[in-house]
């Protein structure tokens, strides 16, 4: 292997690496915590009814911290930051969820395509892992908002992506999932605090939650029985009937 052949990867890794810690520390911000928190406010009556086993969360951030809902069992909880997933499971952003299909009764995705290099794949793969009759609740920053200016201002030009709750939309009807609800929350311009009303016309962030589709059931295929043949039920010939009949 030439040297050029190692030098390579090891350059690249350090730049994801720096990407990665640019993305926790500005989801870390006094900012985002504040928004992270009116989105879980402005999300909870929607999933205060999900019930189920199992629900997942995959974040932006290290310290994000799944909603309280009674009717839902477990969490896992995920990081995500450029190249890998991090918290109750390690595992590489480009691979496939470790989870079978079906697994969950909601994902939770929290400001995850943001830091995702392929977006697009991360929502196949949620939906995959995602139950029939599950939901997908997701939330992000909306790019016609104050709050670009101020990411590329924090980040130095390098801020994480915005996507427009409409091209969400369309990936996410492309994948037998039905959208709920679609509102934008937050405040318009970043702030530290937290509003009493988290949705609002103008908000710099949104959520969306969408229900995947029930799969139909398949008639059973009845196997045709041959019918017994006719019975005769009329006197033999010579037979006499019984007076007292």
């Amino acid at each position: 292997m030439s040297g050029l052949q190692v030098h390579c990867p090891h350059r690249y890794d350090r730049a994801s690496q720096g990407m990665s810690q640019r993305d926790q520390d500005i989801y870390s911000s006094a900012p985002l915590r504040s928004l992270l928190a009116e989105e879980t406010v402005a999300l909870g009556p929607g999933l205060q009814r999900c019930s189920g086993t199992h629900a997942l969360l995959v974040s932006a951030t290290k310290e994000d911290v799944p909603p309280v809902l009674p009717l839902l069992g477990n969490w896992i909880k995920l990081s995500m930051a450029a190249e890998r997933y991090g918290g109750d499971v390690q595992a590489r952003a480009d691979e496939p969820l470790p989870f079978r299909d079906d697994a969950f009764d909601l994902v939770l995705l929290r400001h995850a395509l943001e830091v995702s290099r392929t977006p697009l794949d991360m929502l196949e793969e949620v939906s995959r892992v995602l139950a029939p009759g599950g939901v997908l609740a997701l939330t992000g920053l909306h790019p016609f908002s104050a709050w670009l200016p101020w990411m590329m201002w924090r980040t130095r030009g390098r801020a994480p992506a915005m996507h427009s709750p409409i091209l969400l939309e369309r990936w996410v009807r492309r994948m037998e999932l039905d959208i709920e609800r679609v509102e934008r929350v937050g405040g318009w311009w970043p702030s530290s605090r937290v509003g009493l009303d988290a949705s609002h016309a103008f908000g710099g962030g949104y959520l969306l939650i969408a229900r995947k589709r029930r799969r139909m059931a398949t008639p059973i295929r009845l196997k045709t029985k041959a019918l017994p043949a006719t019975v005769n039920v009329g006197l033999a010939p010579g037979a006499r009937r019984n007076a007292a009949s």
